[in-house]
């Protein structure tokens, strides 16, 4: 038997060995051949079963050594004679795969049917073959107007391809812990959804990474979506001082009026700010007292003398008040946040994006401040929310009017999603229900643990970094076929640049190598915009905040 064979689609693939047992939940256990070294097969490789009738595709997902005389493990021989290791070497001791069959791509000729979902398994010693390119292309699909690179395979060169119009239709996340390139993989998954149109993004860039350019371990600033797309990407800022230090030309500054701020803001941020149960309930008094616009403003106006008199009128603890106060104090410094702006800046993200206008809302310095993050991202997302379920009730019965999908990318998701808080934020309603009226989130964390269980299983298409927390784990392959062996893939990945990819958006769990990112042969597959259509873009701009 020859190493190499042709597959049926006339490229070169490599026989690793046979089927000698195994279930469809449990995987197929394959016997390689004697000259197939154990060392070459690695965890989420892509393989090839030829069965009777029809052609499996699936992973590996362990890799084993087994013997055939339990005694060759009590009393190993002499390995010495190179004449006996031969012998021995495939027949009294042999490697053993396990692989997860999930695709059968039709009688045994590919393409024919196209990839369908596995509902049984191969005979007994059907052979099987590492997958091809043309393979894989089969599954994942072929870049085109819909369908982007992601990354490669690992040990393949070929290219796996999401579907993002299908990707966007649903909630989904970016995992892993920190430094495994969790903010270049989400780059990426922008980039593609503004080359492939498939909706527009309102990003919360807490660390300044995706507007203009991000800061490299090791190298010079990877360039941002501005750099991509400069006519339909609008950069923001809550901080035009840091904006200036970092020599990043934005599109325009963005302000908040203290009316903006609802009594559930409060409420969510309640531990951030240290306020007691008490301080965050007694909110609702003063917007009895003064109204759901002015409520704030008059609080932060008073002094010790006007808060004690304050809590007397309402009936109030003194205290509860005084650390209301103290609490909302940290929120009046927030350069960001004023008695009445000028421009209603939430008015002009909104129709930015239903222009078809990217947004990235850059936080400056106050990125580092989780109440500032918190309280920003979840107001905006309020009205957005409020905002699209307005436009699809008007659009009902004629889809031309149905507005674009929206895509809200937030970093440190479980601050908004966790399961004390996730009932009471936007960010929860839209991972529940949101998909139905074209909104739909891109959480970005480390910790998924500490994301609320039910919005976890609205995430459609999970794209995995390397994870080392049990707890992380569990949370992430909750609810997914074949949780088990995935397991044993994601402790594998290396710790940057490779990714498990599972969920709605793909056919079949994947490992990637993440598509290169920051080189100027990346940028150039990317079509990054030349410096002269930088130019003209920045001109055309002029006018993205005007006057009114």
């Amino acid at each position: 038997m020859n190493k190499q064979d042709m597959n049926s689609d006339g490229a070169q693939s490599q026989r690793l060995g046979v089927v000698v047992g195994g279930s469809l939940a449990e995987g197929l256990a394959v016997r390689l051949n004697a000259d197939v070294s154990v060392e070459d097969v690695k965890v989420g490789r892509y393989v090839t079963i030829q069965g009777q009738k029809q052609r499996f595709f699936g992973m590996v997902t362990d890799v084993s050594l087994e013997s055939a005389d339990q005694r060759l493990s009590a009393i190993p021989p002499d390995i010495a004679d190179p004449f006996i290791a031969q012998v021995l070497t495939g027949t009294g001791a042999y490697g053993l795969v396990t692989v997860s069959p999930r695709l059968t791509l039709g009688g045994g000729i590919a393409g024919v049917e196209g990839p369908q979902p596995v509902k049984t398994v191969p005979a007994h010693f059907s052979e099987a073959c590492t997958a091809t390119d043309a393979d894989v292309e089969l599954v994942f699909g072929r870049e085109d107007e819909h369908h982007f690179v992601v990354g490669t395979p690992l040990d393949m060169e070929t290219k796996v391809c999401l579907d993002l119009h299908e990707f966007v239709k649903r909630s989904n996340g970016v995992f892993g812990k920190s430094g495994t390139g969790k903010s270049f993989l989400t780059r990426l998954l922008l980039i593609g959804i503004i080359q492939k149109q498939a909706a527009v993004n309102l990003v919360f860039d807490m660390h300044n990474d995706y507007g203009w350019e991000a800061p490299r371990e090791g190298g010079p600033p990877v360039k941002g979506l501005k750099q991509f797309a400069p006519g339909r990407v609008a950069v923001l800022t809550l901080d035009p001082e840091n904006a200036r230090r970092r020599r990043v030309t934005t599109d325009g500054d963005v302000q908040i009026s203290f009316e903006d701020v609802q009594p559930d803001d409060i409420a969510m941020l309640r531990e951030t700010l240290n306020l007691t149960p008490l301080a965050a309930q007694s909110v609702y008094r003063l917007v009895k007292r003064f109204g759901s616009r002015k409520w704030l403003a008059e609080l932060l106006a008073l002094d010790p003398e006007g808060v004690d008199a304050l809590a007397a009128e309402l009936g109030e603890h003194e205290g509860t008040l005084h650390n209301l106060r103290r609490g909302l104090d940290r929120l009046g410094r927030m350069g960001f946040l004023v008695p009445r702006a000028p421009v209603d800046s939430v008015q002009t993200v909104l129709s930015n994006l239903q222009q078809g206008k990217h947004v990235v809302l850059e936080f400056g310095r106050y990125g580092e401040d989780l109440a500032a993050y918190v309280l920003v991202a979840n107001m905006l997302t309020r009205r957005i929310r409020e905002r699209y379920v307005h436009l699809m009730e008007q659009a009902q019965g004629d889809r031309a009017q149905m507005p674009k999908p929206v895509v809200i990318t937030v970093e440190e998701a479980h601050k908004f999603l966790s399961g004390e808080v996730a009932g009471m934020t936007t960010f929860g309603t839209i991972a529940r229900e949101m998909r139905k009226y074209n909104v739909t989130l891109l959480v970005v964390d480390q910790r998924p643990s500490g994301i609320d269980e039910e919005v976890m299983s609205q995430i459609g298409t999970k794209l995995t970094c390397l994870l080392d927390n049990e707890k992380d784990i569990d949370a992430v392959l909750t609810g997914v076929s074949g949780s088990r062996e995935l397991r044993g893939v994601l402790s594998k990945l290396e710790s940057k640049q490779q990714a498990l990819i599972f969920g709605h958006a793909v056919p079949m769990p994947v490992v990637i190598k993440t598509r290169e990112y920051g080189t100027a042969e990346s940028y150039a597959e990317l079509r990054f915009a030349d410096a002269s259509q930088l130019k003209r873009a920045a001109e055309d701009d002029i006018d993205l905040f005007p006057k009114q």
